[in-house]
C-alpha cells in the first residue's frame, strides 16, 4: 500500500543557521578532551594507552551508531531521530560533568558518542528541504561549524579545566547542546519519510553495528592493554563471521539496512579507502602533539598546561574548519584527485619532518595546522562526492558510512599512537622517550604516504571528467526516480506540480556561504 508523498516545507536561513549552531556546540563537546587529555591523564592516574581511550570510547558510539541514525533518519525522519539522538548525548555530557572517575567518565563518553550520528541527521535534513547545489553548500556549512566548535573547545577547555574543574568543560557545553536542541526542534520543519512502508532491517542493524563494535573494541584491547596472539586472532575470526553474516543478511532482506549495490559504486568504496588511510595519519598526530606539549623530559618536551596546549592547537583547529568549508569547493575546481594527492603529500612531508624537528612550539603547531587542512580538504571533498553520487532517499546511509569510516580512521590513529608512547616509554620515569614520539611522526608520514598509492589505484575513478558523469548520472537518476514516485502515488497534473522540488532561496548566496 503506497502513502501520499508530502512535498518538504522550505526552509530559510534561520533552520540551516540553527542547525549549524546545534553542530558547532557538539564540536566543542567533543573536542574539549584532546587538549585536556594530559590533564586527565595525570589527575586519573592513567597511561596514555588509556589515555586515549577516552576519547576513543566516545568514537566506538559513534561508530555503531552512525549508520543506524542515517537509516533511521532515512525512514522516519531525520528531526525526530536527531532530537532523540541530542537527548541522549545530553545525558551523556551530564554524567561526564559529574564523574568521579575512569569507568564513569567512560560511560559518560559512550553515551556522547551518538553525536557522530547527528551529522548524516543534518545531510538528510539538508537533502530533503534544499536543492543540489544548495544542498552541497549547506553540507559544508554544516561540517565546517561542527569542525569550528573543535576551535571553541580548544580554546575553553584549558581555562575550565585549569581554572574551576576539568569537569565544567563538559558541563558547560552540555547546556548549550540542550537550548540549541530545542532551537532546532523548534524552527527545522518536520521531515516526511521517504518510504513510509518500508520496515527496518533490524538483524542489519544489529549485525553490522556489532562488527563495528567488535572491531574497535578489539582495536583499542590489542593496541592498548594488550592481547595474546591466539586472543587477537580470536577477535580477527570474530569480526570477519559478523561482516560474512551482516553481508549474508543484506544480500536476502527485502528492505536491506545498506544497499550493497550501493557500495559497489567506486565512488563509495574508494571514498571509504581513502578516508580511512587520510584519518588514521591525521589521528596519529592529533593525538601525539598534545603529549609532547605536555611532557616535561630531559632534552625534550615543553610541560605545558591544557590552556597553552589549547592555544597552540587552535591554528590546527581553524585550519581544520576553513578546509572543510572548502573541500568540496577546491575538489569541483581543482578536481578530486588533485586534492587527494596534494594532501597526501603535505601531511607525509610535515609528519616526516616532526620526526626529528619537534624541538621548538611553533613548529608543532605548524604542524597541526597543515595537516588538519589537508586531512579537512580531502575528508570532505570525499564526503560531499559520495553525498552527491547516490539516490536522495540514501543520503543518510551513504555519509554515515563515509563518518563512521572517518572516525575508526581517528580512532585507529590515536590508539597506535597511544600504544607507540607506551611501548617506548622509559623504565625509570615511566614517560615516553623522545625516540618513541619519532617513531610515532614517522608511521603517520608512512600512512599518509600510502594514500599515494591508493589514489594512483583509483586514478580512473578521481579524475574530474568522472566526478562530473558521476553527478550527471545521479542527477539524471534522481530525476527519474521522482518522476516514477509522482506517478505511482499521484496521477493528478495539480499534484504532480506539487511535488516539484521549490526553488532554493539560499542559491544567491552559495558563493558567500563557501
Amino acid at each position: 500500500m503506497s502513502v501520499a508523498v508530502i512535498p518538504p516545507a522550505r526552509i530559510g536561513r534561520l533552520s540551516i543557521g540553527a542547525l549549524g549552531i546545534l553542530a558547532l556546540a557538539l564540536g566543542t563537546l567533543q573536542s574539549v578532551v584532546e587538549p585536556a587529555l594530559p590533564q586527565l591523564q595525570r589527575e586519573l592516574g592513567v597511561s596514555p594507552a588509556e589515555g586515549a581511550l577516552i576519547g576513543n570510547t566516545l568514537l566506538i558510539t559513534g561508530a555503531v551508531v552512525a549508520p543506524v541514525a542515517g537509516k533511521l533518519g532515512d525512514r522516519h525522519g531525520g528531526k525526530r531521530v536527531l532530537v532523540l539522538l541530542m537527548a541522549v548525548v545530553s545525558a551523556g555530557g551530564l554524567l561526564a560533568s559529574v564523574a568521579p572517575n575512569l569507568p564513569v567518565l567512560l560511560v559518560g563518553q559512550t553515551l556522547q558518542g551518538v553525536m557522530v550520528g547527528a551529522l548524516p541527521l543534518s545531510f538528510i535534513l539538508v537533502r530533503k528541504h534544499l536543492s543540489g547545489p544548495a544542498a552541497r553548500v549547506a553540507i559544508g556549512l554544516v561540517m565546517a561549524l561542527f569542525t569550528g566548535g573543535g576551535m571553541v573547545g580548544t580554546l575553553v577547555a584549558g581555562p575550565l579545566a585549569e581554572g574551576m574543574s576539568w569537569h565544567w568543560m563538559f558541563a558547560l557545553p552540555t547546556l548549550v547542546v540542550l537550548v540549541t536542541t530545542s532551537v532546532v526542534a523548534r524552527l527545522m520543519p518536520h521531515d516526511p519519510p521517504v518510504r513510509a512502508d518500508d520496515r527496518i532491517d533490524w538483524p542489519g542493524v544489529v549485525l553490522l553495528s556489532g562488527t563495528l563494535l567488535v572491531f574497535m573494541l578489539g582495536l583499542v584491547r590489542v593496541t592498548g592493554a594488550g592481547l595474546s596472539p591466539l586472543a587477537a586472532g580470536g577477535v580477527a575470526v570474530a569480526v570477519a563471521a559478523l561482516a560474512a553474516c551482516w553481508v549474508a543478511v543484506e544480500r536476502r532482506a527485502a528492505a536491506p539496512m545498506v544497499d550493497l549495490r550501493m557500495l559497489a559504486k567506486p565512488a563509495m568504496w574508494h571514498s571509504c579507502a581513502l578516508t580511512l588511510v587520510v584519518t588514521t595519519s591525521f589521528g596519529m598526530v592529533s593525538f601525539l602533539l598534545p603529549q609532547l606539549f605536555a611532557i616535561s623530559a630531559d632534552g625534550y618536551g615543553f610541560g605545558l598546561g591544557t590552556t597553552d596546549i589549547g592555544l597552540l592547537l587552535l591554528p590546527g583547529a581553524v585550519a581544520g574548519a576553513v578546509s572543510d568549508s572548502v573541500g568540496g569547493v577546491v575538489a569541483r575546481r581543482a578536481g578530486l584527485r588533485a586534492v587527494l594527492m596534494g594532501g597526501a603529500v603535505v601531511t607525509a612531508v610535515t609528519t616526516i619532518a616532526l620526526a626529528t624537528l619537534h624541538a621548538a612550539a611553533w613548529q608543532l603547531m605548524v604542524a597541526k595546522a597543515l595537516t588538519a587542512a589537508a586531512a579537512g580538504v580531502a575528508s570532505t571533498a570525499l564526503l560531499t562526492r559520495s553525498a552527491t553520487a547516490v539516490e536522495t532517499r540514501d543520503t543518510g546511509i551513504a555519509t554515515s558510512l563515509l563518518v563512521v569510516t572517518r572516525v575508526i580512521g581517528v580512532a585507529l590513529g590515536v590508539q597506535i599512537g597511544g600504544a607507540i608512547l607506551d611501548a617506548g616509554s622509559d623504565a625509570a620515569t615511566g614517560l615516553p622517550t623522545e625516540s618513541a614520539f619519532a617513531t610515532g611522526f614517522a608511521i603517520a608520514g608512512a600512512v599518509a604516504a600510502l594514500s599515494l598509492l591508493v589514489v594512483r589505484l583509483t586514478k580512473s575513478h578521481t579524475t574530474p571528467s568522472h566526478t562530473r558523469q558521476d553527478h550527471t548520472v545521479h542527477d539524471h537518476t534522481a530525476a527519474d526516480h521522482t518522476r516514477r514516485d509522482h506517478t505511482v502515488h499521484d496521477h493528478t497534473p495539480q499534484d504532480h506540480t506539487v511535488q516539484d522540488p521549490p526553488q532554493n532561496h539560499l542559491t544567491k548566496s552559495r558563493g558567500a556561504q563557501a
